[in-house]
């Protein structure tokens, strides 16, 4: 029997294969359904992408949407930000023309792989044929003639294949979407699309279009590994549980909760674990690590098993392998590379499940019951400092800082008769702002902690803000970010706006790099290049950035506040708007909250003309001494 065949380009095979591709996605609430894996295709278009694949999404607009964005890393980080939000169960993808358009997303891979996050990166490439070599923006290699920029994106991608024949998309093009809904191999990939490849026609079998609806698998732990984890864990009497992105990812935070409760074990979250447990709960110690409380840290130090869930295990998580490199360690993760860190006792599992099966291979045990009671009282305790902390009012003619400014914005949807801790989600990236925050706010729903602290990409929160916002249309999402990242990357402001996706932007002026100049100070330097008035030459002429005017340049409504207590008004203000805003206030960099908090390793010259560089170094020796080995 003849198999029957719809004669496309290949780039219209490529959108009607997207545009077919169904999951099944369980949202925060329990509820099941089946909706499109492909949420939409960002795009930027250029020679190398207008004609093949513009031609191609057009015609299928209605059921895979376009949207246009200003800069390509800011559309990849919109489209992670997406896939993020939806716990990786939904994706969009991007495109671009073959030069610097490409080029422009190679951050944003770097950004989606160490994050373990999909996304599906479609840049154009240059002719297959090589006819008119070199076309605009090629790049050229003196020794290989099949390389091209798109070949950049090999070490920060899982899986990159380069079409170069019609047929080679009937496999590739699934592999890619296997790679990105695998979930121990889950992350970016990309299919470089010649520009002459694009637009040949193929006879394909109409049953590729036909794709089976997604079901994301749940490994299970193996018996052997279960046996010895549960035995491991039944030797402790003081164990923590260090809770990771994989919780939010697997949706488990009903079973952790359960876990913990039932075996009387405190919890402390990662960067990407932070919503793993409410922020009320009695056995939540808050963030653990280089940024963490001091209810969690103080345990850390004190722990004998450490059982990390779904957690690279990365240095500010760590206290760059001093915190807790005493006790013994299990991971429970669904990647190998990761449960095997440390040369802790491995668990390789689906997070939920896994925990499912290590609750009922324990039985009735628990934690010492004064360890239990202890963590209890710690975490009551930090709760109420948080509250101190963040609705401190700064003396008169004192600039606020983080904490003041994360109170504000908390207290504003009190204001107006919501709850922060079920329904804003918090974006932020790089600078200060991620330590504060990961101490500070308040998470009392699942995934409404958003945070790129894996990559820490600066310029990556008003895109992600918007990717957050077309996961969760319903939701207020409110971007906090500081001067300099906002001066990074702000342009998706602008489509935010021309979308009709609000969001709130809280811009933290400091003047300048605040967070690396502090760095730079404790490590015995002095302070350089990094304060805005500090770096004006001979000639120069004083930085005097309007925010406030920018944001309304690219159409948000925008103002600049005077203090907390104006923006906490403003903030009001802004929740009941429809349009985007920015809210712009003066901050300091030289207070910070110093509860908490652990060693960091930054490497310390071990030679200075400066005794503070060599005092530093000093500490520094010492501090290597608690160190894994």
């Amino acid at each position: 029997m003849d198999r029957k065949t719809v004669r496309l380009t290949v780039a219209q095979a490529l959108v009607r294969y997207l545009a077919a591709l169904k999951a099944e996605v369980t949202q925060p609430d329990g509820r099941t359904e089946v909706l499109p894996y492909c949420g939409g295709v960002f795009s930027i278009f250029g020679h190398g992408n207008v004609a093949g694949l513009g031609e191609a999404l057009q015609a299928e607009k209605e059921v895979l949407p376009t949207f246009r964005a200003h800069n390509e890393q800011g559309m990849a980080n919109a489209a992670i930000a997406y896939a993020k939000t939806n716990f990786r169960q939904r994706i969009m993808a991007v495109t671009s023309s073959i030069g610097p358009g490409a080029t422009n997303m190679v951050t944003s891979a770097a950004l989606a792989h160490v994050a373990r996050l999909p996304l599906l990166l479609l840049p154009g490439d240059v002719f297959n044929s090589r006819l008119p070599d070199p076309v605009l923006q090629q790049v050229e290699s003196f020794e290989q003639g099949d390389v091209s920029a798109n070949d950049c994106f090999r070490p920060v991608t899982r899986y990159f294949d380069r079409i170069t024949t019609p047929e080679q998309l009937l496999v590739a093009l699934p592999r890619a979407i296997q790679v990105m809904t695998d979930p121990a191999q889950c992350g970016p990939v990309c299919l470089a699309l010649p520009q002459d490849v694009q637009t040949f026609a193929h006879d394909w079998p109409e049953d590729f279009f036909q794709p089976e609806v997604i079901r994301f698998r749940r490994p299970p732990a193996e018996a052997r590994e279960l046996a010895a984890a549960a035995e491991l864990l039944k030797s402790a009497k003081k164990p923590l549980i260090v809770a990771g992105g994989g919780v939010l990812y697997s949706q488990a935070w009903a079973e952790l909760a359960a876990f913990a409760e039932a075996h009387g074990i405190p919890v402390a979250e990662s960067q990407a674990g932070k919503g793993s447990l409410g922020w009320s709960h009695p056995l939540n110690l808050g963030s653990i690590g280089v940024t963490g409380s001091p209810a969690a840290n103080r345990l850390a130090e004190d722990c004998d098993v450490v059982f990390a869930i779904g957690t690279r295990l990365q240095d500010f998580t760590t206290g760059s392998h001093a915190l807790f490199a005493h006790a013994k360690l299990l991971s429970l993760n669904v990647q190998p590379f990761d449960a095997g860190k440390k040369r802790g006792r491995m668990l390789v599992a689906d997070a939920r499940d896994g925990l499912a099966q290590l609750g009922a291979a324990l039985g009735a045990w628990t934690a010492d019951t004064a360890w239990t009671a202890q963590a209890r009282d710690l975490a009551a305790g930090w709760v109420a400092r948080v509250t101190e902390l963040t609705l401190n009012t700064p003396a008169a003619g004192t600039l606020p800082y983080d904490a003041e400014v994360i109170g504000a914005v908390r207290e504003s949807a009190a204001d107006i008769g919501l709850d922060s801790g079920t329904s804003d989600i918090v974006v932020c990236a790089a600078g200060t702002l991620p330590a504060e925050l990961h101490k500070l706010w308040r998470s009392g729903t699942p995934g409404n902690y958003h945070m790129d602290y894996a990559y820490s990409c600066m310029g990556y929160e008003v895109a992600g803000g918007l990717g957050a916002k077309m996961a969760r249309p319903e939701r207020e999402v409110i971007v906090m970010v500081g001067d300099g990242s906002y001066m990074m990357l702000n342009n998706e402001l602008a489509t935010s706006v021309m979308l009709g996706r609000k969001i709130i932007v809280v811009l933290l002026d400091n003047r300048g790099y605040g967070c690396i100049e502090r760095l730079q100070v404790k490590s015995g330097g002095a302070s350089f290049n990094n304060m805005l008035d500090d770096c004006i030459p001979e000639g120069g002429v004083p930085s005097a950035i309007d925010f406030a005017m920018n944001g309304r340049s690219l159409g948000a409504e925008a103002v600049h506040v005077k203090d907390v207590a104006e923006l906490r008004r403003e903030m009001a203000r802004a929740r009941r708007a429809t349009r985007s805003q920015v809210l712009v206030i003066d901050t300091t960099h030289h207070r910070t909250t110093g509860d908490g908090g652990a060693w960091w390793e930054v490497a310390v010259p071990q030679v200075s003309q400066r005794p503070e560089v060599e005092a530093a170094h000093a500490r520094y020796l010492e501090a290597k001494k608690k160190q894994f080995n």
